[in-house]
């Protein structure tokens, strides 16, 4: 990898070690989620590794990775979801998992691809994916319930109004996650790496 993306992560290799062993801690917490049952949300954390990944497969660089701190800040919730002892501690590790996966994919963006964002764009850009990726989670876990029988939506001790609102409720709850994920992109990553270059791939 050329010099300017040791600029842009600071200490390249220092930072690719630290970024692998968060890698291993979301691979550790796919491997609890088996172990306890939740299945579905192994899939969900499996799904977050991968995109955590693309940046080093599609570059063919091990060091190609994401600032560490950033994907640590994305792997907390979702390890921290594995210990909640109460709904509500797990519904907000949720919110602030599906916040993380928007985060990630802002990061990829800005950093491994021509694409560009400001400030103003990457609260939006950050929210609107993070509203797009709790979407597509609910549809995954509906579709799961009608397959399966299962209750991740369809509650049965739950009126039909009950379910809506609370999936409501969540959409809202995962989008405030998102603009805030937002900010922290604009305050701290905008800034960071907004004029930097791409990293090379290995020939």
């Amino acid at each position: 990898m050329s010099g300017t993306v040791a600029d842009l992560l600071g200490d390249q290799r220092t930072n690719a070690i630290i970024a692998w062993l968060v890698v291993g801690l979301l691979l550790a917490a796919v491997v609890g989620s088996v172990v306890d049952g939740t299945l579905l949300w192994g899939v969900f954390v499996a799904a977050l590794a991968v995109i955590v990944l693309l940046p080093p497969l599609s570059y063919r660089n091990i060091d190609a990775m994401l600032p560490w701190e950033i994907m640590l800040l994305a792997a907390l919730p979702v390890v921290g979801r594995l210990f909640a002892t109460v709904p509500v501690t797990g519904n907000l590790a949720t919110y602030l998992s599906v916040a993380a996966v928007a985060l990630i994919v802002a990061v990829e963006l800005q950093l491994f691809t021509s694409v560009k964002m400001t400030g103003r764009f990457a609260v939006v850009f950050v929210g609107v994916a993070t509203m797009a990726t709790a979407g597509v989670w609910a549809v995954v876990r509906w579709s799961v319930d009608q397959l399966l029988g299962t209750a991740f939506i369809l509650d049965p001790t739950l009126s039909e109004h009950a379910i809506e609102e609370a999936l409501m409720w969540e959409f809202v709850a995962s989008t405030l996650a998102g603009v805030g994920a937002g900010v922290l992109f604009a305050l701290y990553l905008g800034h960071k790496v907004g004029t930097k270059r791409l990293p090379e791939a290995v020939s």
